[in-house]
Parts: C-alpha cells; sequence; structure tokens
C-alpha cells in the first residue's frame, strides 16, 4: 500500500486490490481515458475497490473533478481489458488508466461539466509529465477496443484537451454529403484507409473490404477525433482528418 498519493492533485488515497506489478519493471507509455458507466460516483469507485469486481483503474475523479488515486502509478491496474494499440496487446501493462465519472450512453450520456474537465486537464498533465507520455499515447478506452468500448465518448471535448497540452488532436475536415465508403465495398480506396487507420495505431487489417471490423474501428476514430457524425462510414472528412492527424503525429515526434 502507497504511504501517499503518486499526484499531488490527488485528494483521497482509496485503494483497490485489483492491481499486480507491471511485468519486468515496465514503465508507463500510455494513458488511457474511461468513463465510469454508472450512474453515481460513489458506487463506481466502490465497484473499482471490490475484490469481486476484478476492475480498477489508477485514479477515478467525480463531477466536482475531486480525484481519488486507487492504484499505485507504479503497479498494473484492470482497466484496459482486451484491447490493442499499435502492436501493444496488454495494455494494462504499459498504461496509466484514469476514470472520469459519467452515467454514459445507457444513462443518457450527460455532459462532462467544465470543472470536471479542469480536473482532467491538471490531472493529465501531471501524468504525461512525471513519465513522458507522448501525445499520440494519449488514447480513449473506445480507441484501444473499438465496437467492445464507446467510452469517454464523443461528448468528451478532446480538443480542449489538446490546446491545454493533452493529447494529439487536429480540426477535423468539414462534414460533406457524400456517403463515403461502408460495408461491403471494395477498393484501393478501402485498402488506403486500413493502411492508415493501422499506421495510426488501430487494430485492423489492409483486406481491400470493408468489413464489421473497419466499420467499428472508424467508429472509434469519430469518436474521438471527428465527433460531428459517429457513424462507421468512412466519408472524405473521416479520411481527411486521419490523413491530417498522421501528419501532425509525424511532427510531432520529428
Amino acid at each position: 500500500m502507497m504511504a501517499a498519493p503518486d499526484s499531488k492533485l490527488a485528494a483521497h488515497w482509496v485503494p483497490s486490490p485489483n492491481f499486480e506489478p507491471r511485468p519486468e519493471g515496465r514503465k508507463p507509455n500510455t494513458l488511457i481515458l474511461h468513463y465510469t458507466g454508472m450512474e453515481a460516483h460513489d458506487a463506481a469507485r466502490d465497484w473499482l475497490a471490490s475484490e469481486e469486481s476484478k476492475v480498477s483503474a489508477h485514479y477515478i475523479l467525480d463531477e466536482a473533478g475531486i480525484v481519488t488515486q486507487m492504484v499505485a502509478e507504479s503497479a498494473r491496474a484492470w482497466h484496459a481489458g482486451q484491447s490493442y494499440w499499435a502492436g501493444e496487446t496488454d495494455l494494462n501493462s504499459a498504461s496509466i488508466g484514469v476514470e472520469i465519472h459519467n452515467p454514459g450512453h445507457d444513462y443518457d450520456y450527460p455532459p462532462f461539466p467544465d470543472v470536471q474537465i479542469r480536473a482532467v486537464e491538471a490531472l493529465c498533465l501531471d501524468i504525461i509529465g512525471r513519465h513522458s507520455i507522448p501525445a499520440a499515447r494519449v488514447l480513449a478506452h473506445s480507441d484501444i477496443a473499438p465496437g467492445r468500448k464507446r467510452d469517454p465518448g464523443e461528448r468528451f471535448d478532446w480538443a480542449r484537451l489538446a490546446r491545454a497540452g493533452v493529447g494529439l488532436w487536429t480540426e477535423p475536415a468539414p462534414l460533406g454529403d457524400d456517403m463515403g465508403l461502408g460495408l461491403g465495398d471494395e477498393s484501393e480506396a478501402v485498402v488506403e484507409l486500413q493502411r492508415d487507420l493501422k499506421d495510426f495505431g488501430y487494430g485492423v487489417e489492409a483486406t481491400s473490404t470493408y468489413g464489421r471490423g473497419t466499420e467499428i474501428v472508424v467508429e472509434a476514430f469519430q469518436r474521438h477525433y471527428r465527433p460531428a457524425r459517429v457513424d462507421g462510414r468512412a466519408d472524405l472528412s473521416t479520411r481527411e482528418t486521419l490523413k491530417r492527424l498522421l501528419v501532425v503525429r509525424a511532427g510531432a515526434v520529428a
């Protein structure tokens, strides 16, 4: 058990039993943001602190932005589940997980309060500063588990976080009236899309066929980076936004 929280921003320390050592002394290089998906913050915190749940996170923030730490950053929390990003299949070992209280899509998905987002910004800046986590490795749960997870979702203000220095972002290309690529399409444009998504980090194979696997990855991409319309169709706006992000990422690591 820790003597004190890792982050000076944590007001409370509520230990979860659901953790283990990071294998081979791995250091976190990824920050994953979640929403709790439960109606009440206290219930979500208590669930994460319950051995029965078999889940945990390093931090949880309530609606007022109060931060509680639950697992030491040096330990492997159980928040990512079955996941994939840029060749990594054990995201729990590679990441720090932050739960942001919001009831989520199953409970009318209310907006995230301004005070809460300010606290998320501050905590994320603290974490990425201490661990040198690059912007391209600040991810949504939905990014690493497309189709299985939707959080923190299209109402989460990723653009605001990026302006504060948290995460990778570009202004999304404007929506058009084109139908784009969708289920059953087969073309070189589909292959190019799949290659770009895989290059960015998503778990998708370049098959030339726009199947359900590609569709759910496109939905995940849209939730994070082009939230104006989340429909799984790769319209010109989605594809251009992805191209822009690949350029931005290349500039960030140059």
